[in-house]
This record gives structure tokens, sequence and C-alpha cells, in this order.
């Protein structure tokens, strides 16, 4: 990441969630929960300090974000899409404060929210923006479906990406669909399903292409 603008927005979002632990911690009951089961019921408690590993998780993105692309052996790739990066940068660090915020209102008030359908659909939109986004990226050894053969062949990289990109924008509306509509059992199924294709087509087919074109 270049953009000061951007760099500075990033890190006041991923900083978001250390500061809302640090503003509630001491209202906080000690066993806060910290997972719930397919059906959307919690399954297990922890200490509220496990809180503070969670919120680490966005400043562990941010130094990511930012130093990764210096160590990338196709760094000078990064300008031709750094719009797009920083992008995801910034949504990736906003998710993680969104979910903060959701489980600091679940630690205060248990069952205020459907956690299944909430994080479902919130991953859902998440993987319609990262649908959105895999055309435009370019070939780099940290973001995207980094295979032998799409890193081998730019055409491949980039057949392989608007593939991925549209298999993970079908997933997303479809998991976003099933959250509003469908029990959360089905929606965790058509979640993993969903990722499963989204992941495993595209990999697939970038092996397929890139035969073709070295037989």
């Amino acid at each position: 990441m270049k953009r000061k603008g951007s760099i500075l927005a990033m890190w006041l979002l991923a900083l978001l969630p250390l500061v809302l632990v640090a503003v509630f911690y001491a209202r906080l009951p000690d066993e806060v929960p910290m997972h719930w089961g397919f059906d959307g019921e919690i399954d297990r408690y922890g200490s509220k300090n496990e809180l503070w590993l969670i919120g680490a998780l966005g400043p562990l993105f941010a130094l990511l974000f930012q130093f990764l692309p210096r160590l990338d052996p196709k760094k000078r790739n990064y300008e031709r899409f750094h719009t797009y990066y920083e992008a995801f940068a910034l949504v990736l660090v906003a998710f993680i404060a969104v979910m903060m915020g959701i489980a600091l209102l679940e630690s205060f008030r248990p069952g205020t929210v459907s956690m299944g359908r909430v994080v479902s659909a919130l991953v859902g939109l998440l993987f319609v923006f990262i649908g959105n986004l895999m055309g435009k990226v370019k070939p780099n050894f940290f973001m995207g479906i980094r295979t032998p053969w799409t890193l081998s062949d730019p055409d491949v990289w980039n057949r392989t990406h608007r593939l991925g990109g549209g298999l993970f924008f079908l997933a997303g509306l479809a998991t976003v669909a099933s959250a509003l509509l469908l029990p959360e059992q089905v929606t965790f199924w058509v979640l993993l399903a969903g990722v499963l294709l989204a992941a495993l087509v595209p990999t697939v087919m970038s092996y397929v292409w890139y035969r073709r074109r070295e037989p």
C-alpha cells in the first residue's frame, strides 16, 4: 500500500477492535460467548481475555497488507491493481471490526443477534466483494488463486481469476439469500459448498488451460 490516506484508514479500522475491547473490558462479564453452533446457539464460553486475541487480528492483517508487497518477487505488478488491493485491505479489516462489535453485543446481551444468519450474510457479502475484485488482480504470490499454472502464465492467471471471481460472486449471493430465507443449518452447507466450488473449480481449470497452452 502506498497512498497515505488508505494506510491511515486501514490502521484506524485495524485498531478499532482493540479500542472497543479496551473501552468495554471492565464492564464485560468474566466469561463471554466465543463460539456458536450451526443452529446459531452458543456452544462455548471463554475468558474475556480471549477478545484481545481476536482484536489483535486487525493490526496483524494491517501489517501484512502494508509490507507483503515489498517482499513479493512480482511486486511491480501491484502498481497495476493497487487500488483494488487497498480496497480489499480496507474491507477485510472493517469486516474484523464489525465482527468484534457483534461479539461484544452478544457478550452483554446473548441472543440479541442471530449469529448464524448475520455472520453468514456478512461472509456472503464479503464473497460478493471478492468476486467483483478477483478479475482485476494481477499475478502475485500473496493474493488470488496462486497455482503453479497461474503463476507461470499471465493468460492462465487472468482466465482463472475471471472464472473464480464469477464463482465467488455467485457463492456470495447464494449465501446471503440462504441466510435470509433458509434455516441456519442449511446456510452453513450452502456456504461450505460455495467455498469449495469457488476454490476447486478455478484451480482445476488453471491446470487444464495451462496444459492446452503448453502441451
